[in-house]
């Protein structure tokens, strides 16, 4: 006998009550295992095809974790000292570009900027709290990770828990599919393809896209010579996921930094903008429909809301949760619409019904 609809409601309630008091009081305690198991949903399909090629599911696993560990080593030794010189750089010489800024300024329009100017003030304030509070941003990023993100959790957890993850989780996904309630199985079945289809679509599809266009960014502004190439692709890839805002902000950037630093050389500063208006191009018409496609379900104005509001309330977990937990409720509300276009709510009370209340 199926369960009445109110008792599902009130327990599936009480599932999402227990999982945000989890987040609030154990989030930090639970950081290691969400990136473990991110990284473990990340590289399934990826063991998939190793297997389908002849490997056992052990030696995918380990195949993986080689390339992975050899990936993340020369990421250590080459590249992440420079970005975080860089990035240290940048926001102590963002008060002299403030000030190279109103010099640009003064001399080409000089009634603009007096030195009473309002806009004269705005600038220099602006550079003055880049300065402070990036320091304050770079400092605190720096000290959390290294409070938070100990050696112990870096090098050892999270790599742990997501090999274990990733070896287990063909027999996990059945363990699960095995205990769903028999009645409803069917359909949580499909609400969880669709689940999944949404974050691969996302997280796999635009996590590859922004690689992808992040070392493009990075390795073709340091070519041309850009002073801080290799932070301002890393910022661009980073927030690729929320289309267009990646090379908006970086382009915004990168330009900024190059008329400072080429001023009267047009053709590398067309070279800096070039590359960004080739990295959309190639974004648009190529990576996101190839590797993302039409139908991720995922606003991007949805995903902003869920990241500031997880965020704001369970700190950098509740950013790492925020992306799942909007595809899942984005999957649920269409799924309402759904059955509700197909209730008499919606449709209205059959012809028979009317005629016999009226009798």
């Amino acid at each position: 006998m199926a369960t009445p609809n109110n008792d599902h409601m009130k327990y599936w309630g009480i599932a999402g009550a227990v999982l945000l008091v989890i987040l609030w009081f154990a989030g930090d305690m639970l950081l290691p295992f969400i990136i473990g198991a991110a990284i473990a949903y990340f590289l399934d399909p990826v063991a998939d095809r190793l297997e389908r090629l002849g490997l056992s599911r052990t030696m995918a696993t380990m195949v993986i974790t080689l390339v992975a560990l050899m990936i993340f080593v020369l990421m250590a030794v080459l590249v992440v000292p420079t970005l975080i010189n860089q990035a240290g750089n940048l926001v102590a010489v963002a008060p002299e570009l403030a000030k190279n800024f109103i010099n640009f300024l003064t001399e080409r329009f000089p009634t603009l900027l007096d030195q009473e100017s309002s806009l004269r003030s705005s600038v220099n304030s602006i550079g003055a709290t880049v300065q402070e509070r990036g320091g304050e941003l770079f400092n605190t990023a720096v000290a959390s990770a290294a409070s938070l993100l100990n050696l112990l959790i870096l090098f050892v957890i999270v790599p742990v828990v997501a090999v274990y993850l990733l070896l287990d989780w063909d027999r996990m996904v059945a363990k699960i599919d095995s205990l769903l309630p028999r009645d409803h199985a069917p359909t949580i079945r499909r609400l969880a393809r669709d689940i999944d289809k949404t974050l691969a679509g996302f997280i796999r599809g635009m996590g590859t896209v922004s690689l992808i266009l992040g070392t493009y960014y990075a390795v073709a502004l340091m070519l041309v010579g850009l002073q801080f190439g290799l932070i301002v692709g890393f910022i661009a890839g980073l927030v690729t996921f929320i289309p267009y805002l990646g090379a908006m902000l970086g382009g915004t950037l990168a330009i900024g930094l190059a008329l400072f630093q080429f001023w009267g050389d047009w053709f590398s500063i067309g070279l800096v903008a070039g590359i960004f208006v080739v990295g959309q191009i190639v974004e648009g018409n190529f990576l996101t429909p190839k590797l993302v496609g039409d139908s991720v379900g995922l606003h991007p104005v949805w995903l902003i809301l869920a990241l500031s509001v997880f965020g704001s309330l369970f700190g950098f977990v509740g950013m790492l949760a925020a992306v799942p937990i909007a595809a899942a409720l984005g999957v649920i509300a269409r799924f309402a619409t759904e059955q509700y276009r197909q209730s008499e709510l919606y449709k209205g009370a059959p012809a028979t019904s009317l005629d016999e209340s009226a009798d």
